[in-house]
């Protein structure tokens, strides 16, 4: 029997499941452009970011897509957490600061629970070196302000228009 069958499983279902939401979730509301930068600014940042924590122990994924070649989670880093940013984006496109920051904290606690769950109950990801479950929740929380900050400074410095 296969080592790991079920959070294979589980990865592969995510996979499939974020791809059959992400273009409907591009072409939902214009501008496209505008999420397809939040997108990639997005996934760059994550991979950057994850390879940093991977290479110095912080953070581990025994399970993962294409072992071999990455040591990063690179269906949460360029796919899942890409996706939830720009539908997070589009949901607060118009909103006044406090709400943006207010449905990002409630908008981050599923994905947060299925990362505890996920480092709990499988080897999907280890925390080492002091990293707790704060750490995750509030990293989530900056990293996505900061891409809502920039394509915001964007917008306003007319380098993307309406």
């Amino acid at each position: 029997m296969e080592k790991n069958k079920m959070e294979k499983r589980f990865l592969r279902g995510l996979l499939i499941g974020n791809l059959l939401i992400l273009l409907p979730i591009l072409y939902r509301k214009p501008p496209i452009r505008d999420w397809i930068i939040v997108y990639v600014y997005n996934a760059i940042t994550n991979g950057l970011l994850d390879m940093l924590l991977t290479h110095h122990k912080v953070i581990r994924y025994p399970v993962r897509f294409l072992p071999k070649k990455f040591k990063i989670h690179i269906l949460f880093d360029f796919l899942i957490y890409p996706t939830f940013t720009v539908f997070y984006n589009q949901l607060t496109k118009k909103d006044k600061p406090f709400v943006v920051i207010y449905k990002l904290v409630l908008f981050t606690i599923p994905p947060f629970f299925i990362e505890l769950w996920a480092e709990r109950k499988t080897k999907l990801i280890e925390w080492k070196e002091g990293w707790r479950w704060y750490h995750t929740y509030f990293s989530i929380i900056l990293k996505s302000l900061l891409t809502r900050l920039v394509i915001e400074a964007l917008r306003k410095l007319k380098f993307l228009t309406e």
